[in-house]
């Protein structure tokens, strides 16, 4: 099954960009490690999942660029077209000359209602394209305007028009110094509102990524570039294609069907989180060398400790033993340091993946009560290396809430009551009530991951 793939705003383009390149390069390299056979199946699939090739000497992308602003839609035509290894379709792509001046309530209640029938006939012939239509893949940034605001109003849309499809929306969390004055604001109307319409969240946020620009991949100046193409690596990780039952002849076909399946049990708990090891600049690969026992042991810690990527590792956090009490996180001692999952998926990609021992993942100790360890964990696994490197692994997660949008909550709680910026919104059509009613919907959310 196909997946079409929502670019919005800056962000959402500049990330969407990235994600293709990944993945072509990933295709097209001659690193896969694998059997002639197996690289083709590999190719086949993804090639059916992201590209179509009608009338056209290059791969198309199956996806839909929205922004306010020409410039940044221009420039990735320009640098897609000429990778010539893939491309947008020239057809498939909306902008204005204006922006939304960073405001949710100019994407949501202006732009979107106005260019909302231009917006959804390009989704709709971009599905039309599909054979077998797997579901949307919307990216976007919750700081802005139009990423945030026409985002959440865009994957509306595509709920009403699509019922029965799969909704995947990457979020980008912003940089917790702030990238623009009012952008708790717009994170929090964004959060509530996608929380109504989307199956599920990924999130990536800047800050953790920035550090393992830094800290992984030594890189001095770090641009958003960088950011970006480590956010690519990342999901590229999980959406190539994999087998999703052991022993499998063919590769999954509904992979948005096979993820919300795996890791969304109950409409309550939408929030995903990614990890994934190992992550190291490209000339050091040539000179490391990787075993599956210590990959799978850093990567248990890092859900256990809540630890978004392997260095910095806390290894004193334990599961608690079964039977034993685990304190409240309302507790007024120190704070709660393990991670309770709901479910998780690993994905393994490369040389002798079938050997690998995952038994510390079906730990019931792990999981809330009401999942066996059975269905709250999977495992997918393909021998075909992924971007250059021999043995990687990946961890989508739906554990006990990030704890950044616990943090939202209180800021614009505090800013809210002096009406700080508020007109802003309200000259658009957003009321305080609005508002009221995006921080109880979030407070939920939190309550919900908070008593796992």
């Amino acid at each position: 099954m196909s997946i079409v793939t929502v670019q919005l705003g800056q962000c959402g383009n500049q990330i969407g960009h990235e994600v293709f390149n990944a993945i072509s390069s990933d295709v097209h390299g001659t690193h896969g490690l694998c059997s002639k056979k197996e690289n083709e199946s590999y190719r086949d699939a993804c090639k059916e999942r992201f590209f179509s090739e009608e009338k056209s000497e290059v791969p198309l992308a199956r996806a839909v660029l929205i922004d306010m602003e020409p410039k940044v839609i221009s420039q990735t035509l320009s640098i897609a077209a000429r990778s010539g290894c893939w491309k947008y379709d020239d057809r498939s792509h909306f902008c204005q000359k204006q922006g939304s001046g960073n405001n949710w309530a100019n994407g949501y209640s202006v732009h979107g209602p106005r260019h909302k029938e231009a917006i959804m006939n390009l989704v709709q012939k971009e599905a039309e394209k599909c054979d077998r239509l797997g579901g949307f893949f919307t990216i976007m940034s919750m700081a802005g305007g139009t990423g945030s605001g026409l985002g959440a109003f865009v994957t509306q849309c595509l709920r009403d028009a699509f019922p029965t499809s799969f909704i995947l929306n990457h979020v980008i969390w912003p940089y917790s110094t702030g990238e623009v004055i009012v952008q708790n604001y717009n994170s929090v109307l964004t959060l509530s509102h996608l929380y109504q319409s989307a199956d599920a969240l990924l999130v990536h946020e800047n800050d953790v990524i920035h550090k393992i620009c830094a800290q992984l991949m030594n890189i001095k100046q770090i641009s958003f570039r960088d950011v970006n193409q480590v956010i690519a690596h990342q999901l590229g990780s999980v959406f190539q294609p994999t087998y999703t039952a052991e022993g499998g002849l063919h590769y999954s076909r509904n992979p948005l069907g096979d993820l919300m399946e795996t890791l969304v049990p109950h409409p309550e708990f939408k929030m995903l989180g990614l990890r994934n090891i190992p992550q190291m600049p490209e000339n050091s690969l040539a000179y490391s060398t990787f075993s599956w026992p210590g990959l799978i042991k850093h990567l248990r810690q890092m859900l256990i400790a809540n630890a978004k990527m392997e260095e910095g590792i806390d290894w004193q956090v334990r599961p608690p033993r079964l039977g034993s009490s685990v304190p409240s996180s309302h507790s007024t001692n120190k704070p709660l340091h393990f991670n309770t999952s709901i479910a998780n998926l690993v994905i393994l990609r490369g040389k002798d993946t079938h050997g690998v021992d995952l038994g510390g993942f079906r730990d019931p100790s792990l999981y809330t009560s009401w999942l066996s360890p059975q269905d709250a964990f999977n495992a997918w696994k393909t021998p075909r290396a992924f971007n250059k490197y021999e043995k990687s692994a990946a961890l989508v997660s739906n554990s006990h809430l990030i704890s950044c949008v616990t943090s939202l909550i209180h800021f614009p709680t505090l800013t809210s009551t002096h009406r700080a910026y508020i007109h802003q919104y309200t000259k658009f059509g957003i009321e305080e009530e609005d508002f009221l009613d995006s921080f109880t919907a979030l407070e939920q959310v939190i309550s919900s991951y908070t008593i796992l």
